[in-house]
This record gives structure tokens, sequence and C-alpha cells, in this order.
């Protein structure tokens, strides 16, 4: 598959014999990646994760529950996409509502990694993931609400980007955890996602959360030969598997041959993040996903006898096992007696984790983090919900603090699944980030084949 820089100097019609060429292998491919075929104008083919609205496209989030929503708008990132020359073209599977590690809650079933299709592709966004790695697709937009964009990534072997919350809009991505939510890019190098990337970003008065910043053009002013000091989190390695710290130390030595100054820190244990987010995020998540009750979008159930019983038998049928989870445990923490107890406690759980990497900014450019504690697990052995909200350990405190960070495929276990790390930055240095990936990316000399 060619590279998005490399479609961008081809012809009209090379790139609608491409858009051919996709449609036809991803129809014939059993990864299950594609959910739907619809298309756009021409242009260059940017495949869209299910939760990202195009207008007059069948837009579910993986869920029964949107079975029949036709969305009646476009998503900011899908106008601004326009006006560069990129346009949707398929839509990925997803874990439903973008609850999951694995995408293996989709109504559309299990989607499986490229690599070795007995193992999942990561979540939310493994639809994404998968394709491009595949490649069945050039790029490909994704969300990152925990490490839904960065983990599928990792264990892809493609490029995956969360940009700092607030540098691209929000409006007309699916709402999950609204203070949580980011869109961002799968490529299949760090120049494609910084191409890609300059094509979404900007202020969007449709979005509240949207921060106004003077635009950087990032992909032509790449420096890779720019020295950093990148700090290392000792005790954050230490809970990864062999293969991961075997990487990990790998891509340290690069980064010191390419000349960047490497110093030792240590951040709060994991589990803080872990019990932080899944209190926030499934607050958030009972909060949003209370729009979705048979009457305004999607499917309603049928034979009731009143209003209540449509809202419990809608939601009842409508929602998967994981997503009915969450609002629970979402409802739960929001309720009286506990919101003091749960929700209050973890924000202010969430500034000291903010407080925690502005210290370490302090001192460094930059942090280097596994993505996920192991390579992607076999297919059906992520039953366990704590046993799968574990695998967002290295992920989640990134989102908790609104912080850009890109996962890059490093290298391969002994049996040929990728490993990705992460590089971290400090809020609104994403061309930072892109500097050091770039740099890395170099340095490791990765081959996706």
């Amino acid at each position: 598959m060619i590279t998005l820089k490399e479609a961008l100097s081809k012809t009209p019609q090379e790139i609608s014999e491409i858009r051919d060429q996709i449609m036809a292998t991803a129809k014939a491919n059993d990864l299950n990646a594609y959910i739907g075929f619809e298309t756009a104008d021409d242009g260059i083919p940017i495949l869209m994760k299910d939760n990202i609205q195009v207008k007059d496209w069948s837009v579910t989030s993986g869920s029964k529950i949107l079975q029949g929503y036709i969305a009646p708008y476009n998503a900011t990132v899908v106008e601004k996409m326009q006006e560069k020359g990129f346009v949707p073209f398929g839509r990925a599977n997803m874990d439903e509502f973008a609850m999951g590690s694995t995408t293996e809650s989709s109504y559309y079933g299990i989607t499986k990694n490229p690599h070795d299709t007995s193992r999942v592709p990561g979540g939310s966004s493994g639809g994404s993931a998968a394709a491009v790695a595949a490649g069945l697709a050039i790029a490909a937009l994704g969300s990152d609400t925990g490490g839904s964009v960065r983990q599928p990534a990792a264990y892809c072997g493609v490029v995956g980007f969360k940009p700092t919350y607030g540098r691209v809009s929000r409006y007309g991505l699916a709402a999950y955890a609204s203070s949580l939510d980011q869109i961002g890019t799968i490529t299949q190098t760090v120049e494609d996602a910084a191409i890609l990337y300059d094509a979404i970003k900007g202020h969007d008065p449709k979005d509240s959360t949207s921060a106004e910043f003077e635009i950087e053009d990032i992909a032509n002013n790449l420096d890779i030969d720019r020295t950093l000091t990148i700090a290392v989190i000792d005790n954050y390695i230490s809970e990864a598997d062999d293969d991961i710290q075997k990487a990990y130390a790998f891509a340290v030595e690069k980064l010191k041959e390419a000349g960047h100054t490497i110093i030792h820190k240590e951040m709060t244990n994991t589990k803080y993040d872990i019990a932080t987010y899944y209190i926030v995020a499934t607050a958030e998540a009972a909060t949003n996903l209370a729009r979705f009750d048979g009457i305004r979008y999607g499917r309603q159930a049928e034979n009731v006898k009143n209003l209540q019983e449509l809202y419990f038998k809608s939601r009842s049928e409508g929602f998967g096992e994981e997503v009915k989870r969450r609002i629970l445990l979402g409802n739960f923490v929001l309720s009286s007696g506990y919101y003091d107890a749960y929700y209050l406690k973890a924000q202010k759980v969430r500034h000291l984790i903010q407080d925690e990497f502005n210290v370490i900014f302090d001192e460094a450019d930059m942090i280097l983090s596994p993505v996920a504690p192991s390579v992607a697990p076999k297919i059906g052995t992520s039953s366990d919900p704590l046993e799968m909200y574990k695998s967002d350990m290295y992920t989640i405190a990134i989102n908790l603090a609104g912080l850009p960070a890109l996962s890059l495929p490093i290298m391969k276990n002994d049996d040929g699944m990728p490993i990705g790390l992460q590089l971290i930055g400090k809020a609104f240095n994403d061309k930072v980030v892109f500097d050091a990936a770039a740099s890395l990316e170099r340095a490791v000399k990765y081959k996706s084949n």
C-alpha cells in the first residue's frame, strides 16, 4: 500500500484506481476490519472509525442500538479533510461505543490482527489499525479515550497519534467520555501521521472544548535531527513483560545513539491511573449514553406496552454487555452517597496525575513509555473485564492529563508480533512529539512486513 505522502503525488485517475483496489481487496479479506463501504467524492481515501459522523452514511458506533441511524451532518474533521483533498472511504469496525481494548465487543463481530489472525488487533479502533497494517487502507481516523488509537496501533505495527486534548474538534464524534475523547490518526509512518493531523487540526467554534492556537505546519517542518531530553519511567517498565522490556531497552539505546539525553524518573503506581480513569470515564459514559433510549436514534424495541417498557427494552436489547457494565458503574459512582466518595475523589487524583507529568516536564521534553504490558493477546482470552482494563495501564494517564502521545512500532517478538512504544509530550507540544517520533522511527528502522 502506498503511503499518504506518496498518494499526494498521484493523479485523480491513479487515486480512483487505488480506491477501487482497496474496496476489492477489503471485501475479499477476512479480517473484518471494514463494516461498510460507503464512499464520498473523489479524493485520497481515508478509512473512518464507525463513531465519526459522515453525512448520509450509516454510523453506528459498532452497536445494535444505532442500527438504522443515518448521519445528518459531517463531523468537523471530515470537512477539514475534504478541504485538503482527503475523503472518507469505508467504515472501520470498533468496540461498541469505543468501550473495549480488543474490538471483540462490536455488534459486527471480531476484527482479527493481520500479523496473526488468532489474535486481537486491540481496541477500540481495532478496525482502523488492522486495515492500515494489512494494506487495506492508506490511513485511517480513530478515537482515543484511554488509548484506543495508540494501543491498536502498537498491536498491529503501525503509527497511532493522539493529539493534545482540544487540538482536534470533537464535533461529530459520538461521545463516550467527553473530557477524555480525542480523534486521532492511524497511519503507516510518522510523516503520514503528521500529514493527516495537519489536515484535521484547528479551532472549531462548534466544539466548546476546542483550543484556539496558532496553526503550525508540522509535516513540512519535521526536525528529525533535533536532540531532546527524554525521560524513561523505571517503575512503569518493570510492570511489562519481557518482550516489552526488551523493545524498551532497544529504543532507549537507539535514542542515545541519535544524540538524545535520557533521564530516569518514577511515577505513581499505574493502579491509581486505572482506578481514576474508570471512575471518570464510566461516569461520563453513563451520562452521554442516556440519550440512546429508542426515541430519537436508531433501533426501537417492538411490542411494548408503555413508555417505560420502551426505554427498558430498547436499551436492554440494544446495548452489549460491556456497554451495560460501564453504564451501571457510571451511574453507581454518580449516585447519591457515592458521588463524593468516588467521582469527586477521582477528579482530585486526576489533577495529581497532571501535576506529576508537569514535574517531569520541568526537566524533560518527552517521556518514553510502553503502550501495553504485552503484545496482542489471543482472541477470547480477555473475557475478564479487570484484565482487559489493565491492558490500558500505560495509556489512560495521558488522556486524564490531556497530553499528546504517539505510538510507533519498534520491533517484533519471536512470534512475529509487533511491539510499539509511545512518546508523550507536554500539552500543545505536538510538534515536539512528531520530531522525537521521526527520530526514533529512523533509528529503529522498523519494517512492517
